[in-house]
């Protein structure tokens, strides 16, 4: 192996994010009725729309189809911005607020996501760390939002280099 350089993958230090800038997580996500069964009996979700597709064939609204679980839509979309954002770099998820899931999310549908942030301040009670908002967005393949939640995270300030 090289003796070269080494670039660690990360995520973003508190002072890299920059308000008002969209990050687009690629690649994306397409979903199957594998994993909505299994996260929705892991969670013990046991909500026939996700579960009963002779129950769902019969409701009207979502053309008969079973819904993927909208938390592992939820989960996804932050999933997807792990290896970009947060990777090694956050502390602590603070909170999530303002969520909603204004279309449905189908099997074989392909759900990707972006992150906006739009706040951030260095912390007052700990020193070295800072709260960043952000707001994760995600869409299916034909660019239709499909979820969106706004996020508290903790995240650390850059190592002072020496």
């Amino acid at each position: 192996m090289s003796e070269g350089k080494r670039v660690p993958q990360r995520g973003l230090w508190f002072e890299e994010f920059e308000i008002g800038t969209v990050y687009e997580h690629r690649p994306g996500r397409t979903v199957t009725e594998a994993d909505n069964v299994l996260f929705t009996t892991l969670t013990m979700n046991t909500q026939a729309l996700h579960l009963d597709a002779a129950w769902s064939a019969q409701q009207p609204g979502f053309g008969g189809q079973r819904l993927i679980n909208s938390m592992f839509t939820l989960s996804t979309i932050v999933g997807l911005s792990v290896s970009q954002l947060t990777q090694g770099t956050l502390v602590a998820n603070l909170g999530f607020s303002d969520i909603a899931f204004p279309h449905p999310l189908f099997a074989g549908d392909t759900l990707y996501a972006e992150t906006e942030c739009t706040g951030k301040r260095e912390s007052s009670s700990r020193p070295g760390e800072g709260i960043v908002q952000i707001t994760h967005i995600g869409r299916n393949q034909d660019g239709v939002i499909v979820a969106r939640a706004s996020r508290s995270t903790l995240v650390r300030l850059a190592p002072k280099e020496n």
